[in-house]
């Protein structure tokens, strides 16, 4: 294998903010932003990684002209936020619990200590003037 036929990694990602939760105290958080998950937009297709309380779910979508993941999303009644592709700190991440953010910020190279919350992360994701970030098509 050479290494033109290595995948490049992302170039865009959907943030996607869920409402439907199992876990009761979930319902604690902001209605419709109490969980949250990626879908990493690659040559060959998305790859979806969604890290849940008891595993992280990991599946591979081929392109297809057919069906159109970020409209599916928004079909069905989820918030998703468009990023683009940017060069994060070479430093180490700062140690934070296990979560569906934390994830997701270590997905995408997110340093933000302070964002805890599937709503922090999209209000952080969504703010103006952030240099790092690009968030178009939203639906608020």
């Amino acid at each position: 294998m050479s290494a033109g036929d290595v995948e490049r990694g992302w170039h865009r990602a959907l943030v996607v903010f869920s409402h439907a939760t199992d876990l009761w105290w979930l319902r604690l958080l902001r209605p419709g932003f109490r969980h949250c998950f990626v879908a990493l937009e690659m040559a060959s297709g998305w790859v979806v990684v969604d890290p849940m309380s008891h595993y992280t779910f990991v599946v591979h979508f081929p392109h297809n002209k057919e069906f159109d993941l970020l409209s599916w999303y928004r079909q069905h009644e989820m918030k998703v936020v468009v990023v683009n592709k940017f060069s994060p700190e070479r430093r180490v991440m700062p140690l934070r619990p296990y979560s569906c953010v934390e994830s997701v910020k270590r997905i995408l190279g997110i340093r933000a200590g302070f964002v805890l919350t599937p709503w922090q992360l999209y209000r952080h994701l969504n703010k103006r003037g952030t240099k790092m970030l690009t968030a178009v098509g939203l639906e608020v």
